[in-house]
């Protein structure tokens, strides 16, 4: 694949031409933007996240910068705190904060991230025979976009600062969705239960950021205890995923909808690629990332440099700051993919 850094290069500008506002101090929610533009707090997770990617990738000191604004203008806008009545948009933003903290050591990233754990331990209650809320205001709505990345972080926390409290809950919690929301047998991922009050499984809900981030709650507690059955169960979600999600539309993850929809593809590939690291045998899902980087590159950035939803074709009306920012992930995997 040709001029990969060049092209990752190429999209976080376009993100930062097409998106910033100064007057907002972060960034906007669509482009053109539009007259009333609604503020998405976890949006802002992931371009801390994808900022996070082009500094890693490049150490180009202006990444650093951006990602200051973005946090600054983030905590200004959502009303000088990062706390929040969703309890999936903080477990984001505290991800996004803990990768900040590895890339600079700076000690208000992981205070902030620790601010935030706690308020996110306050959803744990004994609806639907426990689990994490989704948000303050439906405390019996419980599912995979609440727990899976609270999972994550208490099993990222617990490797970095040895809390053994931080690893009770992580399992705690991927226990709760493993017994509750991943099909036994195929071990395909559901997304929740009880939205209604019904205390139905929404079955017909399959979003590719749901098994993204089961298979990031299982890498990190193989990487603490080095567990096979962790590896199979990430590899058994990886391979369904694939086979249901992906194989049906040849190869490439399809467009999953306009506004939060565009980031799932994005979250699914961040942690395809953790995945990859711990089990760098897993070809067919490596080529399946780069075939979908290969098509964004080939048909999918338009003349303002910007990806949208379909990765098939160039976006000529509106892009969502979601959608560019899954481009963003995929490239950005890609360019790590093709140097290990």
């Amino acid at each position: 694949m040709k001029r990969i850094e060049e092209i990752c290069n190429q999209v976080q500008e376009s993100l930062i031409e097409n998106f910033w506002s100064d007057a907002e101090g972060t960034f906007v929610n669509h482009f053109p933007v539009r007259e009333s533009e609604n503020w998405i707090y976890w949006w802002h997770a992931h371009s801390l996240d994808c900022l996070i990617d082009a500094y890693l990738r490049s150490k180009d000191p202006k990444y650093l910068a951006r990602i200051e604004k973005e946090y600054q203008g983030t905590f200004t806008r959502n009303g000088n705190t990062f706390l929040h009545n969703w309890y999936d948009d903080m477990e984001w933003m505290a991800l996004a904060q803990l990768r900040l903290w590895d890339a600079t050591q700076e000690d208000t990233y992981k205070e902030q991230v620790h601010i935030i754990w706690e308020d996110i331990k306050t959803a744990w209650n004994d609806h639907m025979g426990g689990g994490l809320a989704w948000k303050k205001d439906q405390l019996d709505y419980k599912n995979t976009p609440a727990n899976a990345p609270a999972a994550i972080l208490a099993f990222r926390l617990y490797q970095r600062f040895a809390n053994e409290d931080d690893l009770v809950w992580g399992k705690r919690i991927l226990d709760w969705n493993l017994a509750n929301l991943t099909d036994p047998v195929t071990g395909f991922v559901l997304d929740g239960i009880n939205r209604l009050g019904d205390k139905q499984i929404d079955y017909e809900w399959k979003f590719t950021y749901n098994q993204g981030v089961m298979i990031g709650a299982l890498v990190e507690l193989y990487k603490i205890e080095h567990s096979q059955e962790c590896l199979v169960k990430a590899e058994q979600i990886a391979k369904i995923t694939k086979e249901l999600l992906v194989d049906t539309n040849h190869g490439i993850i399809p467009y999953e909808g306009e506004d939060d929809c565009g980031l799932f593809k994005g979250i699914l590939v961040r942690y395809l690629y953790d995945l990859m690291e711990v089990h760098p045998q897993l070809t067919e899902i490596r080529e399946m990332i780069l075939q979908n980087a290969q098509c964004v590159i080939e048909k999918g950035i338009n003349e303002h440099g910007l990806i949208g939803g379909n990765w098939e074709v160039r976006e000529m009306a509106e892009v969502d700051l979601a959608q560019h920012l899954s481009g963003i992930m995929l490239l950005e995997t890609a360019a790590k993919l093709l140097i290990i």
